[in-house]
């Protein structure tokens, strides 16, 4: 471009709008002079008070908006700018326009149709809308003629904010305080087992006390390595939770460093997956100090791989004559810290390994057998514990509700006992970090004489969670332990059996394929049939009091 023409452009700063104007006739003309004589497309944002903040100049087509690092969303429905721009050929508003919208939350976007004729000068607005019959996030206004148009911008702005806040209080009054999520879900499985795994995330996010909004599924052809599903359908999804009021995306698989970086640069929301969500329930449930080391361990090593800087052409650490710089970047501080940190913390979780092994050590010389008990999270693990033992181990209808290992005594008849542990439940898809530092809470599981394998008879995934145990078991290293499989919460069949006889009818039949015992660690006297099972295989010669 020319200096007088960029000179031109940099006086759009100096001008001001009414607050009741959208846009003044003369900025408006000025607009379609400088687009015109420079054949592109020209744009400006400007903020509540009527000051020019941005002049953008694009291409004949289209134009890129800057990152609006001075207007954060935050929790604001709307930015607090208007985005004006001109359209060289007279057309309405494109695709790109709409998607800059809803994605980033202008007040209003109104294009400058320019025409062949000088003289006609024609206006068209969009704004964003409460959801509507057609679904769009945004409503589009026929064009006009400039000369003709009128808007009392100030009204506009105060009646479309009332009407956004209006159409989310019910969602904010369910969620107050609360993270809201959109929970996401890309992959090929079939569509039950897609769903089944969300529904499991649903209960995750309800642990950590996050209130979801909606669950969205794709199961594309090829995954995109930037952004898991499609551009559009991930544009899509953020629209979506822009919409509704969401501060949070929650993707059920487990995303990589450039993954998060490309949909964070893609909406200003809090982008994690199910791998970092369940490390904040851990991160609260964790209590014992094995427990705290063991969690913290596991989120340095996920966060380690995902600290990101400007690249290598900022790096300090240069070899060769006149290579060393003046220090280490931040980045490369944060990343040594966290090294030295994780090192720590791997010695401190050696340290507290010894000792559970000679405490372990102690009750092996006591002779006692012991029994750990084992099954995936919120079957039921501790409220057992509390039956057989009468503990108070913590229990709440959550998953994780207990991380830490517990360890009581169990009393037989004629003085006879059996030491009983209570373990951190399983879940699909659990992170390979936590596998790893957990394995050292786990090691009490190799010196079980019996594990008791509980199961959650009454959840319809019943045999997809026997299988997971099942798996990590065997990647532990204990498939070879001997197991009995405890049917928990037999006393929720009874509804299910008039809701679903299917599901019932294959309950009954996988307790007859594993030899199951019925239980309700709820109800003490449905143990019995347990009690007189271990008491069988620890002491099988014991005589019978008849």
């Amino acid at each position: 471009m020319k200096p007088s023409q960029i000179s031109a452009l940099e006086r759009l700063y100096r001008r001001r709008v009414p607050p009741d104007q959208l846009i003044t006739a003369e900025l408006a003309g000025r607009l379609a002079e400088l687009s015109r004589d420079i054949r592109r497309q020209v744009g400006i944002l400007i903020n509540r008070h009527g000051a020019v903040e941005y002049v953008i100049i694009g291409d004949e087509r289209g134009l890129f908006i800057p990152e609006l690092a001075d207007y954060p969303l935050g929790r604001r429905l709307l930015r607090g700018l208007r985005f004006v721009h001109t359209h060289l050929k007279g057309e309405s508003f494109s695709e790109d326009d709409l998607t800059d919208l809803a994605l980033l939350r202008f007040d209003i976007m109104a294009i400058l149709q320019l025409h062949a004729d000088d003289r006609l000068l024609a206006i068209q607005t969009a704004a964003l809308t409460p959801s509507d019959v057609s679904g769009h996030p945004y409503r589009v206004e026929a064009a006009e003629p400039f000369a003709t148009f009128r808007m009392d911008f100030a009204a506009f702005i105060s009646t479309l904010e009332r009407s956004l806040e209006s159409s989310l209080s019910a969602a904010r009054e369910v969620a107050a305080g609360e993270e809201r999520a959109i929970l996401v879900s890309a992959t090929r499985q079939e569509r039950e087992e897609a769903e089944d795994s969300l529904d499991e995330l649903k209960e995750l996010a309800r642990t950590a006390g996050v209130a979801v909004l909606d669950a969205i599924i794709q199961r594309p052809r090829e995954f995109n390595p930037r952004y898991l599903m499609g551009e559009g359908k991930m544009r899509e999804v953020v629209i979506r939770a822009l919409q509704l009021g969401a501060t949070l995306l929650i993707f059920d698989q487990e995303l990589t460093p450039a993954q998060v970086r490309s949909i964070s640069e893609l909406t200003e929301l809090k982008v994690i997956d199910r791998s970092q969500l369940i490390l904040d329930i851990f991160a609260r449930r964790a209590k014992s100090l094995d427990g705290k080391v063991q969690v913290e361990l596991a989120q340095l090593k996920y966060l380690l791989p995902r600290l990101t800087g400007r690249g290598v052409q900022m790096s300090r650490l240069m070899g060769g004559i006149g290579g060393r710089g003046p220090g280490e970047t931040k980045l490369e501080t944060d990343r040594r810290r966290i090294r030295d940190r994780i090192a720590k913390l791997e010695r401190e979780l050696e340290e507290l390994s010894r000792g559970r092994q000679q405490r372990r050590q102690k009750r092996v010389r006591a002779g006692l057998p012991i029994v750990s008990i084992v099954g995936y999270t919120n079957a039921g693990k501790s409220t057992l514990l509390n039956a057989l033992t009468r503990s108070e181990v913590f229990t709440e209808n959550l998953l994780f509700a207990t991380l830490d290992t517990s360890t009581r005594r169990l009393r037989f008849p004629r003085e006879r006992e059996v030491i009983v542990t209570d373990t951190v439940g399983f879940i699909r898809s659990l992170p390979a970090s936590l596998m790893g530092a957990f394995k050292s809470t786990l090691e009490e599981l190799q010196d079980a004489d019996l594990l008791l394998h509980l199961v959650d008879c009454a959840t319809p995934r019943v045999e997809e969670q026997i299988r997971q145990v099942e798996t990590i078991l065997d990647e532990l290293e204990l498939g070879d332990k001997p197991r009995l499989v405890v049917f928990n919460k037999a006393d929720l069949l009874t509804g299910l059996k008039q809701r679903n006889p299917l599901i019932f009818m294959k309950i009954r039949q996988l307790s007859r394929q594993y030899g199951a015992i019925m239980i309700s660690a709820a109800d003490p006297a449905s143990l019995e049939p347990l009690l007189l099972e271990m008491e069988r295989r620890f002491w099988p010669a014991r005589v019978d009091p008849s």
